[in-house]
């Protein structure tokens, strides 16, 4: 179980990082979105570590925990080299040398920047389909560690209740702390990948 707990709380934490964005500007998470956040955050883990114990069936024990710890290292390690990258993308586009297409890769590419931008219609209101279209674009690295997380015998039933638990937790604590965090202008998803690497060596 505790497993399951602390892969629910590092896929949490883009999400709270998320919701303490929105927090500092200004827009409201209504309780429907905040279902849909956290129910598509726990279906696309749950759904991920499924389908891994079903190829962990066909592979050797030994083999799918060398390749969980592999996988789920280098996953970290992209994770803290994103955070880099989007921080220095942030500030190079605050100086106005970026600009975002209105296609939908310039689209995918501003919600990667800028989880705000999923507020499309500007209404400080952020409605359930764009806490959908905002999920979705986040659930990437949660896909990816679901998958290599499933040859760790993680039950994927419980991993999917705590994470739906941590999602409506982690938007809870970033409505409380969001300006404060959103003050120190540093992004922060590199913890999560600090994490994923801890897991992959002492989880696993």
């Amino acid at each position: 179980m505790y497993d399951e707990i602390f892969l629910a709380v590092i896929v949490s934490l883009d999400t709270y990082l998320a919701a303490a964005a929105y927090c500092n500007s200004g827009i409201k998470i209504p309780l429907p979105s905040i279902s849909v956040i956290s129910l598509i955050s726990a279906a696309v883990l749950g759904i991920s570590l499924e389908f891994s114990d079903f190829i962990g069936s066909f592979v050797p024990s030994e083999l799918c925990r060398i390749c969980g710890t592999a996988v789920i290292t280098a996953i970290g390690v992209i994770t803290v080299f994103k955070s880099i990258i989007r921080s220095i993308a942030k500030h190079i586009s605050k100086k106005g040398e970026v600009s975002m297409r209105s296609d939908k890769y310039g689209i995918v590419m501003k919600l990667y920047l800028d989880d705000t931008a999923a507020d499309f219609d500007n209404s400080k209101i952020l409605s359930a389909a764009e806490a959908a279209a905002l999920a979705l674009a986040s659930s990437l690295d949660s896909a990816a560690t679901g998958l290599s997380s499933g040859f760790s015998g993680i039950n994927p039933l419980t991993a999917f209740l705590f994470t739906f638990m941590a999602g409506f937790i982690s938007i809870a604590l970033g409505n409380i702390t969001g300006k404060k965090i959103s003050s120190l202008h540093h992004d922060f998803s590199w913890v999560g990948g600090i994490l994923l690497i801890l897991f992959a060596f002492f989880g696993i």
